[in-house]
C-alpha cells in the first residue's frame, strides 16, 4: 500500500463535501507530477484529504477506490482522475504550521512541494500524521 495527498480548497470541494457525496472522481489535475502521482495511485491506497487556502490542514483520511482513468473534464489524453471515497475525518485536523514545526514530516512533498496538489507520503509520515491527529 501506498499513501498519498489531495489538496483541494474547501470552497470548491471541502472534506464535508466528499462525506456527503461519499464518493468522488478526483480531476482537473494539470501538473505533470501531481498528474504521474494520479497514475502510481492503486486500489486500496491511503490518501490524506487537505484543505488548502482556507483551513490549512490535513482533516480527513480517503481511499482509492478506483486508478487512473481519462479526466472526463477534458478530451486531452494526457490528463488522468482517480475515484476516491472518505474513510474517516481525523479527530484533530492536523495543520501545516505544526506539520512544519514536526521533524519527521519536515520532507513531506506537502512541504518540500507547496505548489504540488497530489503529493507522495512516506509511510512514516503517514503514520506520524495519524499520530499528531489522536488516531
Amino acid at each position: 500500500m501506498q499513501y498519498w495527498l489531495v489538496k483541494s480548497e474547501p470552497f470548491k470541494y471541502s472534506w464535508e463535501q466528499l462525506v456527503a457525496d461519499g464518493h468522488t472522481f478526483w480531476d482537473g489535475v494539470r501538473n505533470f507530477a501531481a498528474r504521474n502521482n494520479l497514475k502510481a495511485m492503486k486500489k486500496g491506497d491511503k490518501v490524506l484529504f487537505y484543505h488548502s487556502n482556507e483551513g490549512l490542514a490535513i482533516v480527513g483520511i480517503a481511499e482509492v477506490v478506483k486508478e487512473a482513468y481519462q479526466d472526463p473534464t477534458t478530451d486531452d489524453v494526457h490528463w488522468v482522475a482517480v475515484d476516491l471515497k472518505p474513510i474517516q475525518a481525523l479527530p484533530k485536523p492536523v495543520s501545516l504550521s505544526v506539520i512544519k514545526q514536526t521533524k519527521e514530516l519536515e520532507n513531506m512533498d506537502l512541504v518540500r512541494l507547496s505548489r504540488l496538489s497530489v503529493g507522495a507520503v512516506r509511510e512514516k509520515e503517514y503514520q506520524k500524521v495519524l499520530q499528531l491527529a489522536g488516531l
